[in-house]
């Protein structure tokens, strides 16, 4: 199998009418200001469009502008994004609202060298927001276009590579339409999610590419795209305590660095571990809750939930009681911990 980069040419006009056919109504689609299409394509790193669209509305209700943004307290920012995970990419959105309102007076720069200084901003969101909101000739290159590209021209690079992403970036912008380079963009990325699916599966009968793709015409899908082996996770085996007293439960924050860092958690340590037992909680009861599972990108825990029942109010400096109002309104607490929730709302509702 040779590749063919020459067969993208015969993309752009199939693709974009296709697109016109089929795209997704969409809330950063309908109003695709730079603020839309910025915070719309961090949501949507590393998470499925429906999981991001409910999150999408109350963080735009909640901090409607970029001002709004770089001003919200952390703690009501963190919440707002629990449960989409990878935290840092809200951490990221601030520290670029307060850029830009430091740096350019509040108004989202409109070159695509200057959004790319934007925090958390690599050349994949630079080159969204470039074309979508400013209407500039910047290829958008997800693992999407990564993917079509790939099938399109029967190119066998490692998709993971930097110098592959690179190459494929170029290869589009000598292609991109200078009428309507969002459009294309978005259309790539479209094709990708809904017919030019991962793992061997794509809809070639709802693709405007198929006449002329190569991995569909020698029946080479499932080859395509090449990607590197990851590596292995680290599997962690965790105890994780729910301490309750009076109708509330004990928190602690998490370090300011490393994994889900600065975010509020139940007490956990390695199962293996004997710090429990040198908190200063008094006890005068305790049983299993059941057990959960989380995978991170490179490590997953499997956690053993344990119930305490304190008979007084003392915790270790720093911790805190949370009550029903607090859990669901002030404290962000990581998806991981989302298999003991049950458990927390039954003692919790006992008061």
């Amino acid at each position: 199998m040779t590749a063919n980069p020459e067969l993208l040419n015969q993309l752009t006009i199939p693709l974009l009418e296709w697109f016109r056919d089929n795209q997704r109504i969409l809330p950063w689609r309908s109003d695709p200001t730079p603020y839309h299409v910025w915070v719309s394509e961090i949501m949507l790193q590393q998470t499925r469009v429906a999981a991001v669209l409910d999150y999408y509305r109350r963080f735009m209700s909640t901090l409607p502008t970029v001002t709004d943004l770089a001003q919200v307290d952390e703690d009501r920012l963190l919440k707002l994004w629990q449960g989409l995970g990878y935290y840092n990419r809200a951490r990221n959105l601030q520290k670029a609202a307060r850029q830009i309102a430091d740096q350019y007076g509040g108004q989202f720069p409109d070159s695509y060298d200057q959004i790319l200084t934007l925090a958390g901003v690599g050349e994949y969101t630079a080159g969204a927001i470039a074309s979508i909101a400013f209407g500039l000739p910047e290829p958008a290159v997800d693992g999407n276009v990564l993917r079509v590209v790939s099938r399109v021209t029967g190119d066998a690079s490692d998709i993971a590579r930097a110098d592959t992403k690179k190459m494929v970036r170029k290869r589009l912008a000598d292609i991109i339409p200078l009428r309507n380079p969002g459009d294309f963009n978005q259309a790539l990325m479209e094709l990708g999610a809904l017919a030019c699916l991962p793992n061997g599966a794509p809809t070639c009968d709802r693709c405007p590419a198929a006449s002329f793709c190569v991995a569909h015409n020698e029946n080479k899908t499932n080859q395509l795209p090449v990607k590197g082996a990851k590596k292995p996770r680290v599997t962690e085996k965790r105890t994780v305590y729910l301490i309750f007293y009076r109708g509330s439960v004990a928190l602690r924050r998490r370090p300011a660095l490393g994994l889900l860092a600065g975010l509020w958690e139940f007490p956990n340590e390695p199962t293996d571990s004997s710090t429990a037992e040198t908190w200063a909680v008094s006890v005068n009861s305790r049983e299993s809750c059941g057990v959960g599972h989380h995978i991170f990108t490179h490590r997953e825990w499997h956690m053993t939930g344990e119930v305490w029942q304190a008979d007084s109010a003392q915790l270790p400096e720093g911790w805190v009681w949370a009550n029903g109002p607090a859990l669901r309104d002030k404290y962000p607490i990581p998806n991981a911990f989302s298999p003991f929730l049950p458990a927390v709302d039954q003692h919790i509702s006992h008061f």
